[in-house]
């Protein structure tokens, strides 16, 4: 898959109601490996791996390109060794909200006690519905690059979210 990801990121609502509206849920363990120009990032999802090359954030970190490629697991373990800062790990929730599918991710680690949900959309100015326990918008916000978050984690800047996210 490629072309250009549009995606909105939320802070999620304390509490369990993302889990509870979640129609599927799946363990996800990514690193990335070093590169100035692009984020590439190599996923295992359950049983499934992945290799992704995203290009620079575009209109404040709404979209960007990206591309997306299915690999072995055996490959997916040997591409790991290149990742650098070590591993995020989460579990993330699908939850569908009107014509959408909301991704939940409930971080692990050091990044354990934020959880945040995000939105495709097919263009910018979409509309679509967002569930109760979704919050503030945090699109754009560097602290919540995956990628970031290994320099960065959580635990180290928890206290500048309002109360109700952590």
């Amino acid at each position: 898959m490629s072309g250009f990801e549009i995606e909105r990121k939320f802070l999620v609502k304390k509490g369990d109601a993302y889990k509870r509206a979640a129609f599927s849920s799946s363990h996800i363990k990514q690193g990335y490996i070093p590169c100035d120009y692009a984020t590439v990032r190599i996923r295992t999802r359950d049983d499934q791996a992945f290799l992704t090359i995203k290009g620079k954030s575009k209109d404040g970190g709404l979209a960007r390109y990206e591309f997306e490629k299915e690999i072995t697991m055996d490959e997916a373990n040997h591409l790991f060794e290149l990742c650098h800062g070590g591993m995020i790990d989460k579990r993330r929730y699908l939850v569908k909200s009107g014509k959408h599918v909301f991704e939940i991710d409930e971080f692990y680690g050091d990044n354990e006690g934020l959880v945040m949900a995000e939105v495709e959309l097919n263009n910018e100015f979409e509309p679509y519905e967002k569930p109760d326990f979704v919050g503030i918008e945090v699109t754009g916000d560097a602290r919540f690059y995956n990628k970031h978050m290994l320099r960065f984690p959580f635990i180290l800047w928890r206290g500048t979210i309002p109360e109700e996210y952590r």
